[in-house]
Protein backbone atom coordinates (compact mmCIF):
# COMPACT_ATOMS: atom_id res chain seq x y z
CA UNK A 1 0.00 0.00 0.00
CA UNK A 2 1.24 3.29 -0.88
CA UNK A 3 1.46 6.16 1.72
CA UNK A 4 -2.04 8.73 2.22
CA UNK A 5 -2.15 12.14 4.12
CA UNK A 6 -5.98 11.83 4.50
CA UNK A 7 -9.04 10.63 3.77
CA UNK A 8 -12.21 12.53 1.55
CA UNK A 9 -15.04 11.03 0.38
CA UNK A 10 -15.65 9.76 -3.25
CA UNK A 11 -18.77 12.68 -3.58
CA UNK A 12 -16.52 15.68 -2.53
CA UNK A 13 -13.62 14.20 -4.88
CA UNK A 14 -14.77 15.19 -8.25
CA UNK A 15 -17.04 18.45 -9.22
CA UNK A 16 -19.01 18.60 -12.57
CA UNK A 17 -17.82 21.12 -15.23
CA UNK A 18 -19.32 24.04 -15.97
CA UNK A 19 -21.77 23.74 -18.77
CA UNK A 20 -21.54 27.17 -19.97
CA UNK A 21 -18.88 29.97 -19.91
CA UNK A 22 -18.33 32.82 -21.92
CA UNK A 23 -16.05 32.72 -24.72
CA UNK A 24 -14.14 35.14 -26.97
CA UNK A 25 -15.97 35.73 -30.28
CA UNK A 26 -14.28 34.75 -33.14
CA UNK A 27 -15.28 33.21 -36.67
CA UNK A 28 -15.08 29.48 -36.55
CA UNK A 29 -16.02 26.99 -33.04
CA UNK A 30 -12.80 25.06 -31.60
CA UNK A 31 -13.14 22.04 -29.77
CA UNK A 32 -10.60 19.88 -27.36
CA UNK A 33 -10.44 16.49 -25.77
CA UNK A 34 -9.25 15.36 -22.42
CA UNK A 35 -8.68 11.78 -21.99
CA UNK A 36 -8.68 9.59 -18.66
CA UNK A 37 -6.34 10.79 -16.24
CA UNK A 38 -3.08 12.80 -17.96
CA UNK A 39 -4.25 10.44 -21.09
CA UNK A 40 -4.21 7.26 -19.22
CA UNK A 41 -7.63 4.87 -18.61
CA UNK A 42 -8.24 3.60 -15.56
CA UNK A 43 -10.72 0.15 -16.30
CA UNK A 44 -12.51 0.48 -12.59
CA UNK A 45 -12.58 4.72 -13.27
CA UNK A 46 -14.27 3.57 -16.92
CA UNK A 47 -16.86 1.31 -15.81
CA UNK A 48 -17.72 3.05 -13.23
CA UNK A 49 -18.23 6.23 -15.60
CA UNK A 50 -20.36 4.42 -17.98
CA UNK A 51 -23.21 3.27 -16.05
CA UNK A 52 -23.80 6.83 -15.03
CA UNK A 53 -26.72 8.55 -17.26
CA UNK A 54 -24.97 11.53 -18.88
CA UNK A 55 -26.42 13.88 -16.81
CA UNK A 56 -25.48 12.54 -13.80
CA UNK A 57 -21.93 12.37 -14.71
CA UNK A 58 -19.67 14.04 -12.05
CA UNK A 59 -16.75 12.86 -14.59
CA UNK A 60 -16.28 11.36 -17.33
CA UNK A 61 -13.36 9.09 -19.28
CA UNK A 62 -13.58 11.63 -22.63
CA UNK A 63 -14.34 15.01 -21.76
CA UNK A 64 -14.71 17.21 -24.89
CA UNK A 65 -14.70 21.12 -24.80
CA UNK A 66 -16.50 22.56 -27.65
CA UNK A 67 -15.65 26.38 -27.91
CA UNK A 68 -18.22 28.40 -29.80
CA UNK A 69 -16.74 31.63 -31.06
CA UNK A 70 -19.13 31.89 -34.16
CA UNK A 71 -22.22 34.54 -33.77
CA UNK A 72 -24.80 31.47 -34.26
CA UNK A 73 -25.67 28.70 -32.06
CA UNK A 74 -23.95 25.59 -32.69
CA UNK A 75 -25.79 22.46 -33.01
CA UNK A 76 -23.16 19.30 -32.70
CA UNK A 77 -23.53 15.74 -32.62
CA UNK A 78 -20.17 14.75 -30.68
CA UNK A 79 -19.14 10.94 -31.26
CA UNK A 80 -16.64 8.98 -29.01
CA UNK A 81 -15.18 5.74 -29.62
CA UNK A 82 -11.58 3.55 -29.02
CA UNK A 83 -11.85 1.08 -31.54
CA UNK A 84 -11.26 -2.49 -30.67
CA UNK A 85 -11.70 -1.32 -27.23
CA UNK A 86 -15.28 0.40 -27.10
CA UNK A 87 -19.06 0.81 -28.36
CA UNK A 88 -19.23 4.57 -29.57
CA UNK A 89 -21.38 6.89 -27.40
CA UNK A 90 -23.66 10.06 -28.90
CA UNK A 91 -23.94 13.29 -27.54
CA UNK A 92 -25.95 16.04 -28.61
CA UNK A 93 -24.94 19.74 -27.79
CA UNK A 94 -26.75 23.21 -28.38
CA UNK A 95 -23.87 25.85 -27.79
CA UNK A 96 -24.89 29.48 -28.08
CA UNK A 97 -22.63 32.28 -29.37
CA UNK A 98 -19.85 32.94 -27.50
CA UNK A 99 -20.15 30.31 -25.04
CA UNK A 100 -17.72 26.45 -24.17
CA UNK A 101 -19.79 23.68 -22.95
CA UNK A 102 -18.25 20.81 -21.60
CA UNK A 103 -19.57 17.16 -22.84
CA UNK A 104 -18.65 14.27 -20.66
CA UNK A 105 -18.45 10.89 -22.67
CA UNK A 106 -17.97 7.43 -21.13
CA UNK A 107 -18.51 4.75 -23.52
CA UNK A 108 -18.81 1.06 -22.47
CA UNK A 109 -15.84 -0.89 -22.80
CA UNK A 110 -15.71 -4.46 -24.40
CA UNK A 111 -14.54 -7.36 -22.12
CA UNK A 112 -11.41 -7.33 -23.58
CA UNK A 113 -9.90 -3.95 -21.67
CA UNK A 114 -11.04 -6.21 -17.85
CA UNK A 115 -9.18 -9.08 -19.67
CA UNK A 116 -5.93 -6.79 -20.54
CA UNK A 117 -2.85 -7.04 -17.50
CA UNK A 118 -0.08 -4.35 -18.87
CA UNK A 119 -0.28 -0.54 -19.91
CA UNK A 120 -1.07 -1.08 -23.67
CA UNK A 121 -1.60 2.23 -26.16
CA UNK A 122 -4.91 2.91 -28.26
CA UNK A 123 -6.39 5.34 -29.85
CA UNK A 124 -9.87 7.17 -29.14
CA UNK A 125 -11.54 8.91 -32.06
CA UNK A 126 -13.71 11.94 -32.03
CA UNK A 127 -16.30 12.95 -34.31
CA UNK A 128 -18.55 15.78 -34.37
CA UNK A 129 -21.10 16.41 -37.06
CA UNK A 130 -24.33 19.52 -37.30
CA UNK A 131 -27.80 18.41 -37.42
CA UNK A 132 -27.43 18.07 -41.27
CA UNK A 133 -24.47 15.51 -40.85
CA UNK A 134 -22.26 17.63 -41.76
CA UNK A 135 -18.31 17.21 -40.72
CA UNK A 136 -17.13 19.72 -38.56
CA UNK A 137 -14.47 18.43 -36.30
CA UNK A 138 -12.53 14.65 -36.46
CA UNK A 139 -9.59 13.91 -34.44
CA UNK A 140 -7.65 11.04 -33.54
CA UNK A 141 -6.23 11.02 -29.70
CA UNK A 142 -3.52 8.68 -28.65
CA UNK A 143 -4.12 7.38 -24.84
CA UNK A 144 -2.96 3.97 -22.72
CA UNK A 145 -4.88 2.03 -21.28
CA UNK A 146 -3.92 0.78 -18.00
CA UNK A 147 -3.99 -2.89 -16.26
CA UNK A 148 -7.05 -3.76 -15.18
CA UNK A 149 -5.41 -4.30 -11.89
CA UNK A 150 -4.43 -0.63 -11.90
CA UNK A 151 -6.13 0.96 -9.38
CA UNK A 152 -6.05 5.08 -9.18
CA UNK A 153 -5.90 6.51 -5.53
CA UNK A 154 -5.44 10.16 -6.25
CA UNK A 155 -4.47 12.96 -4.22
CA UNK A 156 -5.12 12.24 -0.62
CA UNK A 157 -6.50 9.14 -1.75
CA UNK A 158 -9.73 11.02 -2.88
CA UNK A 159 -10.56 8.03 -5.06
CA UNK A 160 -10.59 5.47 -2.26
CA UNK A 161 -13.72 3.96 -2.51
CA UNK A 162 -13.38 2.53 -6.17
CA UNK A 163 -11.44 -0.34 -4.18
CA UNK A 164 -14.94 -1.70 -3.78
CA UNK A 165 -15.15 -2.28 -7.67
CA UNK A 166 -12.06 -4.86 -6.83
CA UNK A 167 -14.91 -6.14 -4.14
CA UNK A 168 -16.39 -9.22 -6.26
CA UNK A 169 -18.78 -11.29 -4.07
CA UNK A 170 -20.65 -13.02 -7.73
CA UNK A 171 -16.73 -14.41 -8.81
CA UNK A 172 -17.25 -18.09 -8.63
CA UNK A 173 -13.89 -18.47 -7.60
CA UNK A 174 -15.12 -16.62 -4.17
CA UNK A 175 -18.11 -18.93 -3.80
CA UNK A 176 -16.03 -21.85 -4.28
CA UNK A 177 -13.88 -20.64 -1.01
CA UNK A 178 -17.58 -20.44 0.99
CA UNK A 179 -18.12 -24.15 -0.59
CA UNK A 180 -15.60 -24.95 1.22
CA UNK A 181 -15.70 -23.05 4.23
CA UNK A 182 -19.15 -23.99 5.13
CA UNK A 183 -17.76 -27.74 5.98
CA UNK A 184 -15.91 -26.01 8.84
CA UNK A 185 -19.29 -25.11 10.71
CA UNK A 186 -21.78 -26.82 12.71
CA UNK A 187 -24.47 -28.12 10.01
CA UNK A 188 -22.81 -26.58 7.13
CA UNK A 189 -24.36 -23.42 7.07
CA UNK A 190 -22.75 -19.84 6.56
CA UNK A 191 -25.83 -17.51 7.36
CA UNK A 192 -24.78 -14.26 6.93
CA UNK A 193 -26.45 -11.95 9.34
CA UNK A 194 -29.84 -13.81 11.39
CA UNK A 195 -31.60 -11.18 12.73
CA UNK A 196 -34.02 -13.06 14.86
CA UNK A 197 -30.71 -13.38 16.63
CA UNK A 198 -29.56 -10.59 20.00
CA UNK A 199 -26.87 -8.81 18.78
CA UNK A 200 -24.30 -11.02 21.02
CA UNK A 201 -25.06 -14.02 19.15
CA UNK A 202 -24.65 -12.39 16.03
CA UNK A 203 -21.40 -11.14 17.00
CA UNK A 204 -20.43 -14.84 17.68
CA UNK A 205 -21.87 -16.09 14.94
CA UNK A 206 -19.90 -13.47 12.86
CA UNK A 207 -16.87 -14.62 14.51
CA UNK A 208 -17.29 -18.32 13.56
CA UNK A 209 -18.09 -17.87 9.87
CA UNK A 210 -14.83 -15.32 9.80
CA UNK A 211 -12.83 -17.98 11.16
CA UNK A 212 -14.24 -20.15 8.89
CA UNK A 213 -13.67 -18.09 6.09
CA UNK A 214 -10.23 -18.00 7.48
CA UNK A 215 -9.58 -21.39 7.66
CA UNK A 216 -10.02 -22.37 4.52
CA UNK A 217 -8.29 -19.83 2.62
CA UNK A 218 -5.51 -20.89 5.17
CA UNK A 219 -5.80 -24.48 3.74
CA UNK A 220 -5.92 -23.66 0.92
CA UNK A 221 -2.15 -22.14 0.59
CA UNK A 222 -2.87 -18.81 0.19
CA UNK A 223 -0.47 -16.26 1.60
CA UNK A 224 1.21 -13.05 1.40
CA UNK A 225 2.96 -12.26 -1.53
CA UNK A 226 4.17 -8.53 -2.17
CA UNK A 227 3.59 -7.82 -5.91
CA UNK A 228 2.01 -4.57 -6.18
CA UNK A 229 4.02 -2.72 -9.38
CA UNK A 230 2.16 -0.72 -12.43
CA UNK A 231 3.46 0.63 -14.68
CA UNK A 232 2.45 3.90 -16.36
CA UNK A 233 2.32 7.68 -14.87
CA UNK A 234 1.27 8.86 -11.52
CA UNK A 235 2.76 5.79 -10.20
CA UNK A 236 3.03 7.57 -6.68
CA UNK A 237 -0.85 7.68 -6.21
CA UNK A 238 -1.65 4.23 -8.24
CA UNK A 239 -0.80 0.72 -7.32
CA UNK A 240 -1.54 -2.86 -8.99
CA UNK A 241 -4.27 -4.60 -6.90
CA UNK A 242 -5.14 -8.10 -7.74
CA UNK A 243 -8.83 -9.48 -8.16
CA UNK A 244 -9.78 -12.14 -5.77
CA UNK A 245 -9.76 -14.18 -9.03
CA UNK A 246 -6.38 -13.65 -9.75
CA UNK A 247 -5.14 -14.33 -5.91
CA UNK A 248 -6.92 -17.50 -5.72
CA UNK A 249 -5.73 -19.10 -9.09
CA UNK A 250 -1.99 -18.30 -7.72
CA UNK A 251 -2.82 -18.86 -3.98
CA UNK A 252 -1.25 -15.38 -2.88
CA UNK A 253 -1.93 -12.06 -2.82
CA UNK A 254 -0.66 -8.72 -0.71
CA UNK A 255 -2.69 -6.83 2.15
CA UNK A 256 -4.91 -4.57 -0.01
CA UNK A 257 -5.03 -7.89 -2.66
CA UNK A 258 -6.00 -9.75 1.19
CA UNK A 259 -8.77 -7.29 1.89
CA UNK A 260 -10.90 -7.42 -1.18
CA UNK A 261 -10.92 -11.03 -1.06
CA UNK A 262 -12.07 -11.21 2.54
CA UNK A 263 -14.80 -8.07 1.93
CA UNK A 264 -15.64 -10.44 -1.49
CA UNK A 265 -16.34 -13.66 0.69
CA UNK A 266 -17.98 -11.24 3.24
CA UNK A 267 -20.28 -9.39 0.50
CA UNK A 268 -21.73 -12.70 -0.88
CA UNK A 269 -23.25 -13.62 2.65
CA UNK A 270 -25.19 -10.30 2.93
CA UNK A 271 -22.92 -9.24 5.29
CA UNK A 272 -21.37 -5.36 5.72
CA UNK A 273 -17.63 -5.74 5.20
CA UNK A 274 -15.34 -2.30 5.09
CA UNK A 275 -11.88 -1.56 3.60
CA UNK A 276 -9.57 0.16 6.38
CA UNK A 277 -6.67 2.12 5.15
CA UNK A 278 -3.73 2.95 6.92
CA UNK A 279 -0.56 4.72 6.20
CA UNK A 280 1.52 1.97 4.16
CA UNK A 281 -1.77 -0.83 4.89
CA UNK A 282 -4.91 -2.03 4.80
CA UNK A 283 -7.11 -3.90 6.89
CA UNK A 284 -10.56 -5.81 6.35
CA UNK A 285 -13.42 -5.66 8.45
CA UNK A 286 -17.02 -6.99 8.61
CA UNK A 287 -20.05 -5.26 10.48
CA UNK A 288 -20.25 -7.61 13.98
CA UNK A 289 -23.99 -8.01 13.42
CA UNK A 290 -27.11 -6.00 11.27
CA UNK A 291 -27.18 -2.87 12.94
CA UNK A 292 -24.28 -3.21 14.99
CA UNK A 293 -21.75 -0.30 15.11
CA UNK A 294 -18.85 -2.82 16.20
CA UNK A 295 -16.39 -4.30 14.20
CA UNK A 296 -15.06 -7.41 13.35
CA UNK A 297 -11.14 -6.64 11.95
CA UNK A 298 -8.50 -9.32 10.42
CA UNK A 299 -4.95 -8.70 9.38
CA UNK A 300 -4.85 -10.45 6.10
CA UNK A 301 -1.09 -10.61 5.64
CA UNK A 302 -1.28 -13.47 7.94
CA UNK A 303 -3.81 -15.74 6.67
CA UNK A 304 -0.68 -18.27 5.65
CA UNK A 305 1.59 -17.98 8.74
CA UNK A 306 -0.71 -17.30 12.05
CA UNK A 307 -3.86 -18.24 13.78
CA UNK A 308 -7.24 -16.32 13.72
CA UNK A 309 -7.42 -15.33 16.80
CA UNK A 310 -3.31 -13.75 15.84
CA UNK A 311 -4.50 -12.30 12.71
CA UNK A 312 -7.82 -10.28 14.52
CA UNK A 313 -5.19 -9.08 17.35
CA UNK A 314 -3.07 -7.74 14.60
CA UNK A 315 -5.14 -6.12 13.23
CA UNK A 316 -7.04 -4.38 15.92
CA UNK A 317 -3.54 -3.31 17.38
CA UNK A 318 -2.08 -1.94 13.54
CA UNK A 319 -5.61 0.33 13.25
CA UNK A 320 -5.08 1.41 16.98
CA UNK A 321 -1.58 2.65 15.91
CA UNK A 322 -2.75 5.52 14.23
CA UNK A 323 -5.17 9.03 14.95
CA UNK A 324 -8.23 8.76 12.68
CA UNK A 325 -7.50 11.55 10.86
CA UNK A 326 -4.92 9.07 9.26
CA UNK A 327 -7.28 6.28 8.81
CA UNK A 328 -9.45 5.76 5.84
CA UNK A 329 -12.69 3.47 6.32
CA UNK A 330 -14.67 3.03 3.02
CA UNK A 331 -17.69 0.85 3.64
CA UNK A 332 -18.78 -1.60 0.77
CA UNK A 333 -22.61 -1.00 1.14
CA UNK A 334 -21.61 2.94 0.55
CA UNK A 335 -19.77 2.41 -2.25
CA UNK A 336 -22.75 0.52 -4.18
CA UNK A 337 -25.47 2.78 -2.83
CA UNK A 338 -22.85 5.95 -4.56
CA UNK A 339 -22.37 3.28 -7.95
CA UNK A 340 -19.46 2.23 -7.69
CA UNK A 341 -20.07 -1.68 -8.37
CA UNK A 342 -17.78 -4.73 -9.13
CA UNK A 343 -15.96 -4.33 -12.43
CA UNK A 344 -17.04 -7.29 -15.61
CA UNK A 345 -13.98 -9.38 -15.42
CA UNK A 346 -14.38 -12.26 -17.53
CA UNK A 347 -14.89 -15.22 -15.35
CA UNK A 348 -12.60 -18.06 -16.45
CA UNK A 349 -14.10 -21.41 -17.48
CA UNK A 350 -15.02 -24.28 -14.48
CA UNK A 351 -12.83 -26.93 -16.31
CA UNK A 352 -9.94 -24.18 -16.18
CA UNK A 353 -10.84 -23.01 -12.71
CA UNK A 354 -10.62 -26.51 -11.87
CA UNK A 355 -7.23 -27.45 -13.55
CA UNK A 356 -5.46 -24.45 -12.10
CA UNK A 357 -7.12 -23.92 -9.02
CA UNK A 358 -6.72 -26.85 -6.06
CA UNK A 359 -9.19 -25.01 -4.09
CA UNK A 360 -11.84 -25.19 -6.45
CA UNK A 361 -11.14 -28.84 -7.24
CA UNK A 362 -11.80 -29.16 -3.96
CA UNK A 363 -14.77 -27.68 -3.58
CA UNK A 364 -16.43 -29.09 -7.05
CA UNK A 365 -15.59 -32.40 -5.19
CA UNK A 366 -17.79 -31.94 -2.23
Amino acid sequence: MAPHSGARLLADSTKPPSLRVRAEHGTEPTYSVEAGVDGEIFAAMASYASLQRPKERDFGTFTVTISNSSDAVLNARVEVQVPGWSDAELQSASVGAGEVRKLLFAPAFQPRLYDNYEICAAAANVRVTDSSNRLLHTETVPVRLRSVDDMFWGPDFKFAPFIASWVTPHDPQVESVLMRAKEYLPGRRLPGYEEHKSQAEQRLSTIIQAKAIYRALQEAGVSYVKSSLTFGGNRAVSERIRLPAASLERRSGNCIDGVVMYASLFENLGMDPVVVLVPGHAFVGVREGEGSDAYLYIETAMAGRASFETAVRAAKRGIARFSVKDVIRIPISEARESGIFPMPVPGPGSDRLAAENPLVSSAIAH
